[in-house]
């Protein structure tokens, strides 16, 4: 192939536009898509983590495996147990964890940060750099000093906290500047750590969203481990280790192995509960939760890519049969096959060059929407752009689809039917060669397509499912916000309780606010801990004990949130009473359904005593007052744990942070007002994450939705282009038989007989691909189903009958326009013609 070749095909593709736009078209939206995906498939999958020798990096989780707990951090004394234990495998190992508090800004009004404490060697094992002052040395994670034996009333001096910023909160806060550096932040209440150094631009933590562990905290402070054994139930820290040169992931998780099975026989709760260690390497960590979704989604797209190849090699296909009589002539005055094979690879090339030139353009244009569209939890979504990777890709893809769509036709445009120009044959007779390729290519649309249909399919059909889920409250009409800093200057829980009681008034006495109440976490934000519980027999059994998910709340929470009372009672304030653990009268809880009929299943759970921890190491027993209809508090796909809820007094009042304010009519409009009345009770208090409980459960379908909507534009551009190529097939053959049906018609047929024939010609190729695509679809069941909610099966009837139907009606669409052509030919003109 050389330039004159492409000189000559970009003059005949020029001379072409309807073929060529045509053509530019099809392959754009398949390129174009599929960039837009892989752009994605590459900065969660494939992208290295942004850190020295990733591969290297291991993340553990704790299991608890009897009461069904995976990825838990670890409490300090587990972590320093796996990290001595492990010596022989890691070089090290790092640990952190992620909290929010609230500071002063420059201007003295309140803000809220993320922050991270971090043992002091975390940046050396990441091997992050500090641009400004120092990282941290082992003497900044020195435990606080204990009082002496002899003297429990000695009140020790306290080590300040050693502190670390993120290079944008140094800039943003300090506005850069250096001096900062050895003085201590102010944090309200407490003594605030000192600023010893500055990390570089754009470090990011990298853990699953489950983790609840914030990518992008403002600060880093070392954190004082002790080893504590009395504090093993106290989980907080996510490990991370380095494999040392030579060592294997297998050889870290049987050291892992045997230590959680010591731990098991040392410490009860950790045998009764099932304790074992995880380790898995970070990048795999942390993309295992959603690369079912993006697998999907790029092998969807490369479906859709392969259906534009195969409607462009369509267009090729009847180009070269058009072409048969030009390529016989040059095949008569000696062109080898080469020459003959040159001009349509050419006008190949060509038309995926700038194909793939528009479909970069696309990909840019839909990366930023797929951002928008994207869950918020998805990993690195901030990462998702055009890189060098991506053209490459794009690049591949636009050669290799040449290659597919190119080569079929300009084999057959190199076996030239000589013998048809010799014998002077009609100019349509060159048409019927290669027919047999351009039915399979059309029956391979159909198949492709359909199966994408069938996916979208299920897809809405969870999505309608998903709609009709009962969060167990009622979102509408319902204000949500936190409300940070109540602890900062409240020091008892007296006081705590009094300032709680007086936002409640004052927020209800807004005009048009019907409820208030608070919560802490609040349904469907993920922010959940479990804690174990179990009946009368967990107490001479430990084996017994489950674990649970609880939630803090005020009096007038259910009836706020319009959650079902089904026995028994809801909290009074005399429930809210500050109470110590084991005081008659004060332990009182309301568990949800899923709780009372595992608990006590063909019986009332109310006045059943259960035992819980949550305060003590040991066991409580606490009395169930109330059941309530069960909340989805992770999403709304998840059924979640069985729930126990406590009133804010039993750990002490002031726990509350998450509140939720009913109103009569729509909940955004009160938002000035709610910000005004809280600061008018405290300046220094924060308000955050106001959304209404309809935004809340939005959110909470991002995942099902972004599958959907993508899976869905895919399957309609198939199920169009599947449909564009049945309809030029179905025309190439109607000129093909131009002849034959001025025949039939001169016989006698009528209309109608010749607009059956040519459809029932069509609707054969959609049939026999619709079925390769049942075939297909069941086949790939097991690929989309991680992506169903709602009960939805992969083998859903209604789905497969719905779209098999559909899909029928633009095939018989498609046949219908050229066979209406055909049916109204005149048959003397058509004779005449061949």
């Amino acid at each position: 192939m050389t330039w004159k070749d492409m000189v000559i095909a970009g003059r005949i593709l020029f001379k072409r536009p309807g073929y060529t736009l045509t053509a530019v078209a099809t392959i754009a939206l398949g390129i174009g898509a599929s960039g837009a995906i892989f752009s994605v498939t590459n900065a969660v999958l494939l992208r290295p983590l942004p850190y020295q020798d990733p591969g290297q990096l291991v993340i553990g989780g704790m299991e608890l495996r009897r009461r069904n707990v995976r990825d838990l951090p670890f409490s300090n004394a587990d972590f320093i147990d796996l990290r001595e234990g492990t010596k022989a495998s890691f070089s090290d190992m790092a640990g952190v964890f992620t909290g929010r508090m609230i500071v002063p800004r420059e201007d003295g009004n309140p803000e809220e940060i993320s922050y991270g404490i971090v043992t002091t060697n975390f940046f050396d094992v990441l091997g992050s750099r500090i641009v400004l002052g120092r990282d941290f040395v082992a003497q900044d994670g020195a435990p606080q000093p204990k009082p002496p034996a002899n003297d429990t009333t000695a009140v020790p001096a306290r080590l300040p906290g050693i502190a670390i910023l993120s290079y944008e909160y140094f800039q943003r806060r300090y506005g850069g500047n250096a001096a900062v550096l050895g003085r201590a932040m102010t944090i309200p209440g407490q003594p605030g750590p000192l600023m010893v150094g500055v990390l570089a631009p754009g470090f990011r933590l990298y853990f699953p969203p489950d983790a609840n562990v914030d990518p992008a905290p403002e600060i880093y402070i070392a954190n004082r481990l002790d080893y504590d054994a009395a504090a093993r139930n106290n989980f907080s820290i996510f490990p991370v280790g380095r494999l040392k040169s030579g060592a294997t992931l297998q050889q870290a998780q049987g050291a892992a192995d045997g230590i959680a099975a010591q731990a098991r026989q040392t410490f009860p709760i950790n045998g009764t509960a099932g304790y074992y260690i995880d380790l898995a390497p970070m990048r795999q960590h942390l993309v295992a939760e959603v690369r079912p979704a993006i697998l999907t989604l790029m092998g969807s797209v490369i479906f859709l890519l392969l259906i534009a190849c195969a409607n462009v090699g369509n267009l090729l296909l009847v180009r070269a049969s058009l072409r048969q009589q030009e390529f016989s002539v040059r095949a008569a005055l000696g062109a080898n096959r080469w020459r003959l094979v040159s001009p349509i690879l050419a006008e190949a090339v060509l038309l995926s060059a700038m194909g793939t030139i528009v479909g970069l353009a696309l990909a840019w244009a839909g990366i930023r929407e797929l951002q928008h569209l994207a869950p918020a939890n998805l990993p690195r979504l901030s990462d998702v752009r055009i890189d060098g990777t991506v053209v490459v890709f794009s690049a591949l893809a636009g050669l290799i689809s040449a290659s597919i769509f190119g080569v079929v036709p300009a084999l057959q445009a190199s076996r030239p039917a000589l013998m048809n120009v010799l014998r002077g044959v009609s100019r349509t007779s060159g048409m019927s060669s290669g027919a047999f390729l351009r039915n399979a290519v059309v029956v391979a649309e159909v198949a492709l397509s359909f199966v994408l249909l069938i996916g979208s399919g299920l897809m809405f059909r969870s999505f309608l499912k998903l709609q009709h889920i009962d969060p167990g409250f009622d979102a509408h009409n319902l204000l949500t916000f936190q409300i940070q800093g109540i602890r900062l200057n409240r020091k008892t829980a007296e006081e705590r309780a009094a300032f709680l009681r007086v936002i409640e008034e004052k927020l209800r006495s807004i005009s048009g606010v019907q409820s208030v109440s608070g919560s802490f976490p609040f349904p469907l934000t993920g922010e959940f801990s479990p804690i174990r519980w179990g009946t009368e027999d967990a107490a001479r059994d430990p084996n017994r004990f489950q674990a649970t998910d609880f939630q803090i709340v005020l009096p007038g929470y259910f009836e706020t949130m319009h959650t079902s009372l089904l026995a028994g009672r809801t909290f009074t304030d005399e429930d809210n009473t500050p109470s110590t653990p084991g005081q008659p009268g004060r332990d009182a809880v309301i568990v949800d359904e899923a709780l009372a009929a595992k608990a006590f299943p063909g019986q009332s759970a109310i006045g059943q005593h259960i035992l819980i921890r949550i305060r003590t190491p040991q066991a409580e027993r606490v009395q169930i007052i109330g059941v309530v209809a069960h909340q989805r508090i992770n999403s709304l796909s998840e059924v979640g744990r069985e729930q126990i809820y406590f009133p804010d007094a039993f750990l002490g009042s002031g726990v509350i942070q998450s509140w939720a304010l009913r109103t009569g009519n729509d909940p955004a409009a009160y938002e000035n007002q709610v910000r005004a009345t809280i600061k008018a009770l405290d300046p220094h208090l924060l308000i955050t994450k106001m959304e209404t409980a309809d935004s809340v459960v939005y959110e909470s379908q991002a995942g099902t939705r972004f599958s959907l909507v993508l899976i869905s534009v895919f399957a309609v551009i198939a199920a169009v282009l599947a449909g564009v190529g049945l309809y030029g097939v179905i025309s190439t053959s109607v000129r093909q038989r131009t002849a034959e049906i001025g025949v039939r018609m001169a016989m006698g047929a009528e209309r109608g007989d010749i607009l059956r024939l040519v459809v029932a010609q069509g609707m054969r190729l959609s049939v026999v691909g619709i079925a390769i695509g049942l075939i297909g679809s069941l086949l790939l069941g097991r690929v989309i189903s991680a992506l169903l909610v709602g009960g939805v099966k992969p083998t859903d009837a209604t789905t497969f009958a719905g779209m098999t139907v559909g899909f029928l009606a633009i095939s018989a669409f498609a046949c219908w326009l050229p066979a209406r052509r055909a049916s109204i030919l005149d048959p003397a003109k058509a004779l005449r013609e061949q």
